[in-house]
């Protein structure tokens, strides 16, 4: 007979515990450990012939993987082309922001090249697959719904449809009948997807999964699968604002750098071709404290607008708030306004916010933000048709950054006449574009340009 043995696991991390812990000496999770039942089997016994043999590096011949194109360019740039045959993702992102939608989406651009697709639901039933599919108008005849969580089950039905590409919402919901601790914890989730890896691997289908994450982290997040699968993208934004970024984390096919950007509709995830004129919608003209910077998202260009609002505090201290940005960034680059320029910001609450609901952690929006700050600080207004980038550094200067051309040529397309960059990147660009440069060393030189 098998034994019993209990261990506590962090639904957070996966740490294990022989007791419980008010706190995950690995994560430092509070009130994460969870009761779970193992059964000791008797171990299994060696293999006695390998399967496959070591091969030499220079013997190994490269080709080109199978992709399936989703439909969506900007799903297909985070990707890093298409979905790859054999392939395991895993699409996470909070509760409502669109995971579900998005890939019942994909599967009528993915139905119409005859690509067989699987839909298998643990939460919801058939009529309401049906519901969503028709608000999506989703009407393929290649897309067959499946409602079930029992893996070994969905596996049997795997192998007799043979699909292209198995859709699983949520891993959440499927469990494993060998394991004895409910769904939804670490050790089904990694049991679970464990098994969707060798079914992706060994019939070489394309399986999607989706994951929640809640801030209660009752149940197991995304971050304990992310070394099992090939991809992990990452959907951010909040369910009130329209937009929505899909960010990839981790792809073994493709960079981690790229972005997609979808706007939520009546009709569902619509993709947004030009994020910049999107982001500069609405953008306030001739007001203090707004300026426009341009970050880089792997190979794309973005304009984005950073907004400060400095206002004589009412206590004595003074507070501190950064949306979109590092809040820490924000803190070193206004002591370089003190230190550097003589501004009195501690008697002063600062907001700064990165407008459009983005977030982003790139240096080059330095130039930007103690822009904004003095600009507000001063009440004093920026030309509207001034793009400002750089990363500056805690001694006031201002350092170079990576894709200088790229920015300019999307602040001109977007009708910017001048711009504030690094001096080494002014060098470089003056004689390729029709703007106005500014070429600056130090944030001294910033407020004499403007």
């Amino acid at each position: 007979m098998s034994k019993v043995k209990s261990l506590y696991i962090c639904q957070e991390c996966g740490n294990e515990a022989q007791r419980w812990m008010g706190r995950c000496p690995e994560c430092g999770q509070w009130n994460s450990f969870v009761e779970e039942i193992r059964a000791k089997g008797k171990a299994a016994s060696p293999i006695s012939s390998l399967m496959y043999q070591p091969t030499l590096l220079e013997d190994i011949e490269i080709t080109q993987e199978a992709r399936i194109s989703t439909g969506m360019p900007e799903l297909d740039r985070v990707l890093g082309g298409g979905i790859v045959q054999g392939s395991l993702v895993l699409v996470g992102g909070d509760p409502g922001i669109g995971k579900s939608t998005l890939l019942l989406q994909i599967c009528q651009q993915i139905g119409e090249k005859k690509h067989k697709i699987l839909y298998v639901s643990g939460e919801e039933s058939m009529h309401q697959i049906k519901m969503r599919a028709d608000r999506l108008q989703v009407n393929t005849s290649e897309l067959l719904l499946f409602t079930e969580t029992n893996v070994d089950i969905i596996e049997k039905m795997i192998q007799d449809i043979k699909p292209d590409i198995v859709i699983i919402d949520s891993i959440q919901t499927v469990f494993k009948q060998e394991i004895s601790s409910a769904p939804g914890s670490v050790s089904q989730v990694r049991e679970a997807t464990g098994h969707l890896m060798r079914i992706a691997k060994g019939l070489n289908i394309s399986i999607l999964i989706v994951g929640h994450v809640t801030k209660e982290g009752s149940l197991a997040g995304p971050r304990v699968l992310e070394h099992m699968v090939d991809a992990v993208l990452y959907f951010e934004g909040e369910r009130h604002i329209a937009f929505r970024v899909l960010r990839a984390v981790k792809n073994r096919f493709g960079s981690t750098n790229e972005i997609g950007v979808f706007e939520m509709r009546g009709n569902g995830l619509q993709e947004v071709a030009n994020p910049s004129e999107l982001m500069l919608s609405g953008r306030p003209i001739g007001e203090a404290g707004s300026i426009v910077t341009c970050s880089m998202e792997g190979t794309r260009p973005m304009l984005i607008e950073i907004q400060a609002l400095v206002s004589p505090t009412n206590f004595g201290m003074p507070r501190r708030t950064a949306t979109g940005i590092d809040y820490n960034r924000v803190v070193l680059l206004m002591a370089v306004l003190e230190k550097k320029l003589g501004m009195q910001l501690a008697n002063y609450d600062s907001y700064v916010n990165l407008a459009g609901g983005l977030k982003i952690a790139e240096p080059a929006l330095d130039l930007g933000i103690i822009a904004a700050i003095a600009s507000s600080y001063r009440n004093k207004a920026i030309d509207p048709y001034m793009v400002a980038f750089g990363e500056v550094g805690l001694t006031g200067e201002v350092r170079a950054v990576h894709m200088a051309e790229k920015r300019i040529a999307e602040a001109e397309k977007m009708g910017f006449k001048y711009c504030i960059l690094p001096k080494a990147n002014e060098k470089i660009l003056q004689a390729s574009t029709k703007m106005k440069l500014y070429g600056v060393e130090t944030v001294n030189d910033v407020f004499k340009v403007l």
